[in-house]
């Protein structure tokens, strides 16, 4: 342990600066402004959580400064954030010590005032890149003073060098922070991995650009020509053409510009087209593979992720993704290919200025490289904080009444606004950055042509380099200069690229639900006999809903569980429907354990309604249909009787085809009750199980249910969980759970009131015997 964190040494003196983003059981997310924008960092304290006991995974990611740790039962939720404090301190002290470890069981020599002792700063990101430009500045001024090829040719082979060593340094620093961001020994740059399938379309577009470029250059060249020959009244490549008379070289230029120009209009439609076709590929593909892959999430992942973040990383972040091969990457390539042919081009023709030309390109790259890595924790913390923004006004204009009847409007309007008031300010941080640096680099452009002019035109007025060479030239490198004035704008782009591909892929490690067992179940041969043997259960972080309970529920007959809130009613539903899996025991149907069984033939045996159903957005026909897409509209409306739902259907002005909007906001929660029973009756399944499926109708429309229910009921199992006792006093059979997680009773209505126990009594209470 030492050793790992005294691995953190050399780094500034911080504060942890933990706090708590999202506490759920068994899950905590933090924010730790130790780890920004420290990869090391992050790994120490991410290895240091995970040898905590209870601990049973941690991750921390430097672009967001987010820490997540999952952890078991023997952990409690305050436990584990004096855990994540404390690691994190002893992190940032450890990292603003001394230094590494001398060794183990070694004591660290004695602080004193020599230079071993003294904190080590790592001048080399900044005094490296400086040095390179600074060597390219001397050879330059050697240059001046002497017209040698040989130091021409030093001093931009030395502009090209540092160069390539700052352009190298970065993508191997990006292919790092990749494999730690992902998880993975990937050894593929996360742009690859973003492009995956569609490589063949990233080619054809790569292809187009390059030709556009050279259009585009040729285009160039043609009009200095053309300059050339108004100036001097000839051109030479012209006149070894055939041209030799001014008027004809000007005829033949207009037609050559215009060649020109119209292949640089036809591949510039043609590149960008397939950019952007590439970019809507993109972003379709990884849209509809991460939302397939969502959809199979674990429930409990699902259930602990915020819906709001969840839908901004489905829709804004993967299409960043998409969005930065539709421009950005085009205009990299562009560049990259005026590089390499203006580079040569100067090299050969006028070595005299093609080090001043080129000088800022290694100086702009090492800036820009330099505001993307400064920019990834402010991009980063912009995002959570939108994320945060949208997550609060999607939770109060849903709570649209609760606030109302509470008078918080101004209240929930305060929250917004100070959410609002963070995004902005975090905002006006990453446009300052990002303004600063276009800025610094439009000087740098701007003071590389003026110096090519200047020592161009001295070299062309001392005869060293001829004006037909430097006339066609000094054109080329103001059009790469405006492309290199936008690489402030594609780091911006690549660094909001990379932090999406971040957040989706965070998002795409969350486990899938997974099949243990290829066991079958033919639905036409489901009896629906349920059994619980000695089943054992706890959520994350919490004590046992469920412990060691056994019980029996025959096949093709009515059991109701009833009980105290929190005595695992529910909890037997999900473990049935295996949205959870026991600890201990089994969960036996027709004496198959249910997780021997592929879960999809599970689901399709059994039918669930919840207290609090969910209605998708669109029709009452389509919400009764939904799972059961191919039946008629008498099957539905028959359901819907069944349900007691078709009497208040048929009042609609549009009936069955009435939109009842998001979450069924238009109609009741009695109405959407009973939208949700006819749903269950619809698919017809041999396990019914109903949680508080008619809570919300009154007594007179339950009634009718309850008739209505007894003759579905025939042939088939259900399972009915209720509070009110009046649902289920006609079961077969009714269990009354405690709150430790078992069977306190068991038996008929008439059987459990003789036994003047638990249920005599709530059924006392509710039926009103007992006075007040």
């Amino acid at each position: 342990m030492p050793s790992l964190l005294g691995a953190a040494a050399g780094f500034r003196s911080v504060e942890s600066g933990a706090s708590p983003r999202s506490v759920i059981p068994g899950r905590q997310r933090w924010d730790v402004e130790l780890v920004l924008g420290r990869p090391r960092t992050a790994e120490i304290l991410a290895a240091v959580l995970r040898r905590i006991p209870g601990i049973t995974e941690a991750r921390a990611n430097p672009v967001t400064g987010g820490v997540l740790v999952r952890h078991d039962g023997r952990l409690h939720a305050a436990d584990v954030g004096r855990i994540i404090r404390g690691a994190a301190t002893r992190v940032a002290e450890n990292a603003t010590g001394a230094g590494r470890p001398t060794g183990a069981g070694r004591p660290a020599p004695a602080a004193g005032p020599t230079a071993a002792s003294a904190p080590r700063v790592d001048l080399g990101p900044v005094v490296r890149p400086v040095l390179a430009v600074g060597s390219g500045v001397v050879a330059g001024a050697t240059l001046v003073k002497g017209s040698a090829r040989g130091r021409q040719l030093v001093a931009a082979g030395g502009v090209a060098a540092a160069t390539a060593i700052v352009l190298r340094k970065a993508w191997r620093q990006a292919v790092e922070a990749a494999q730690h961001t992902t998880g993975t020994g990937a050894q593929r740059h996360p742009l690859l991995e973003i492009v995956g399938p569609h490589r063949r379309r990233l080619y054809r577009a790569a292809a187009l650009s390059v030709a556009c470029q050279a259009a585009e250059m040729a285009l160039g060249t043609f009009l200095g020509w053309t300059g050339l020959v108004l100036i001097k009244g000839e051109a030479a490549p012209l006149a070894v053409l055939g041209l030799t008379t001014a008027s004809a070289q000007l005829l033949g230029l207009a037609g050559l510009v215009a060649v020109a120009c119209a292949a640089v209009a036809g591949l510039s439609y043609a590149s960008n087209l397939q950019w952007r076709r590439l970019g809507q590929d993109i972003e379709h593909d990884w849209r509809s593979r991460t939302y397939r892959h969502v959809q199979h999430l674990e429930l409990g992942h699902l259930e602990g992720e915020r819906t709001s973040r969840v839908a901004g990383t489905l829709t804004n972040d993967v299409g960043q993704l998409g969005a930065f091969f539709a421009g950005p990457a085009n205009d990299v390539l562009q560049l990259g290919t005026s590089l390499a042919v203006l580079v040569p081009a100067f090299l050969l023709l006028a070595p005299q200025i093609a080090w001043i030309a080129f000088l800022p390109i290694p100086l702009i790259a090492w800036l820009s490289l330099r505001h993307q890595g400064e920019a990834a924790a402010t991009y980063a913390a912009t995002g959570e904080r939108r994320a945060r923004l949208g997550s609060q006004v999607i939770n109060s204009l849903e709570a649209g009444a609760t606030v109302k009847s509470f008078c918080t409007e101004d209240h929930e309007a305060t929250r917004v606004d100070e959410l609002s008031e963070s995004v902005q300010e975090s905002s006006r941080q990453a446009d300052r950055s990002t303004i600063r640096h276009v800025e610094t680099v439009r000087a740098c452009t701007t003071a590389s042509m003026a110096g090519t002019l200047l020592i161009g035109g001295r070299s062309v007025l001392n005869g060293t380099l001829r004006f037909e060479v430097f006339s066609p030239l000094i054109g080329l490198p103001q059009m790469l200069m405006m492309r290199m004035s936008r690489l402030g704008g594609i780091a911006d782009q690549y660094q909001r690229t990379l932090a999406s591909y971040d957040r989706v892929q965070s998002l795409r490690a969350l486990p899938v639900e997974v099949d243990n067992g290829d066991g079958t179940l033919e639905l036409a041969e489901v009896r629906g006999e349920i059994v619980l043997d000695g089943v054992t259960f706890a959520y994350p972080g919490r004590p046992a809903t469920l412990e060691d309970l056994s019980l029996t529920i025959p096949a093709g007959q009515v059991t109701a569980l009833v009980g105290a809130t929190g005595s695992g009613k529910t909890t037997i539903a999900k473990l049935l429907m295996r949205y959870q899996d026991a600890e201990s025991g089994r969960v036996l149907l027709d004496g198959q354990d249910v997780r021997d069984l592929r879960r999809h033939d599970l689901r399709h045996a059994v039918g669930f309604v919840a207290q609090d159903p969910f209605l998708f957005d669109g029709t009452i026909a389509d919400n009764i249909r939904y799972g059961t897409f191919e039946a008629s509209h008498e099957d539905v409306v028959r359901a819907a009787a069944m349900a007691e739902a078709h009497a208040f259907v048929a009042t609609l002005p549009d009936g069955y085809d009435t939109l009842i909007g998001e979450r069924g906001t238009t109609l009741s929660g009695g109405q959407r009750q009973r939208i949700a029973l006819a749903r269950a009756i619809l698919k017809d399944s041999p396990v019914v199980i109903l949680d508080e499926a008619t809570s919300a109708v009154d007594n007179e429309t339950e009634a009718a249910i309850q008739r209505t229910l007894r003759s579905f009921a025939e042939d088939r199992t259900m399972v009915v969980i209720a509070h009110r006792l009046s649902t289920v006093r006609h079961a077969d059979r009714i269990y009354v759970m405690d709150k430790s997680g078992t069977v306190a009773e068991q038996g008929t209505h008439d059987e459990l009131l003789a036994q003047h126990g638990l249920y005599a009594s709530l059924w006392q209470l509710q039926a009103g015997d007992i006075a007040a």
